[in-house]
């Protein structure tokens, strides 16, 4: 760890960790694994619930949740083996691919398919048109980031040029964003669940727009492991998908209550109320994959996103970058249960 709190020492400071056992396995039969989580949000949902409903410990697995708070830090952590899996968003991996590595992390499953940031104003706005943004500023996360670029994707899809039209503050850390806004910075910010709700409840901004509904869909968080982990250790591999897997069907059949009481231990300082009214916000927002399995469509609008933006420095070929093998495996086994 003395690297990684070195190269990110902010987001050391911000780092939280959660162990969870889950039931039906004695704890020496459980193998430990770490996964560094970008952040903590209920727009992962479905990997909380692998943990709650005890999905990983049918796999034999023990898992320990780090939040990095920002791709950077949790990719430092897979390239540094802090963590055995990464829960991030795909460009990363393609900056990586970009930078000519050969040995770069993998990705092997999808968890979201769309943005699920909202856009929070200082007003609640009834008829909210995106032309109400020109001439304002926006706290939009790190230049580089799926926040940043999905927003600057959406802006010019609604007619107004980003950084022209629109001020798009970029140099506040992903984890502070909220708090930036509440101190009087920016006119808008994007946020997650359950902090966009957080500051509805409490007057501090209203949700004016739905990011992931007008971005369409894209691979906007996804699990990456490294290539020495693929080779040497499939198995472990395949049980950590599976258990994504299963998860992913149970959250596809739960209703919002159940899908509200299996995150509620990873958010002990929301309300159920709140949690169950965003379970129901991203269910309706299609926003959960319902299997691992990757697209190369979907993965083509990713790299669309980021050569709009800028930011695709080489073409990345999509079996260079996603080994789809284990989730499809997965998508087969549980269809045949």
């Amino acid at each position: 760890m003395k690297r990684f709190a070195a190269l990110f020492l902010s987001a050391a400071v911000l780092l939280s960790i959660f162990a969870f056992t889950g039931c039906g396995r004695d704890d020496g039969d459980a193998r430990r694994i770490t996964l560094n989580e970008v952040t903590r949000s209920v727009f992962y949902a479905p990997l909380y619930a692998a943990v709650t409903k005890g999905f990983f410990a049918e796999e034999g697995l023990e898992l320990e949740i780090v939040t990095g708070g920002g791709s950077d830090a949790s990719m430092t952590a897979l390239l540094a083996h802090e963590a055995d899996f990464a829960l991030m968003g795909p460009e990363t991996g393609v900056y990586v691919v970009g930078e000519g590595k050969a040995e770069h992390p993998v990705i092997i499953g999808q968890l979201t398919k769309r943005d699920g940031s909202f856009l929070i104003g200082r007003e609640s706005v009834e008829d909210f048109s995106w032309e109400m943004l020109r001439g304002r500023s926006v706290i939009g996360g790190r230049v580089g980031g799926m926040p940043y670029m999905t927003l600057r994707w959406v802006l010019d899809k609604n007619g107004l040029t980003p950084d022209e039209d629109v001020e798009i503050i970029s140099s506040i850390q992903f984890n502070l964003m909220g708090g930036a806004f509440e101190s009087g910075t920016g006119d808008f910010v994007t946020l997650f669940e359950p902090t966009a709700t957080t500051f509805q409840n409490n007057g501090s901004g209203f949700k004016v727009a739905n990011i992931g509904l007008e971005s369409g869909e894209v691979p906007y968080t996804a699990f990456m492991t490294s290539p020495e982990t693929v080779r040497d250790d499939p198995d472990l591999v395949m049980r950590f998908i599976r258990a994504i897997a299963r998860a992913q069907r149970w959250v596809a059949s739960a209703d919002d209550d159940e899908i509200a009481e299996a995150m509620l231990p990873f958010f002990p300082d929301s309300s159920p109320e709140d949690l169950v009214n965003v379970s129901r916000s991203y269910r309706e927002t299609d926003s959960w994959m319902t299997d691992p399995v990757m697209t190369e469509e979907a993965f083509a609008r990713l790299l669309e996103i980021m050569e709009f933006n800028g930011e695709l420095k080489a073409p990345v070929g999509f079996d260079e970058l996603v080994d789809n093998s284990f989730a499809e495996r997965a998508k087969a086994e549980l269809a045949n249960e």
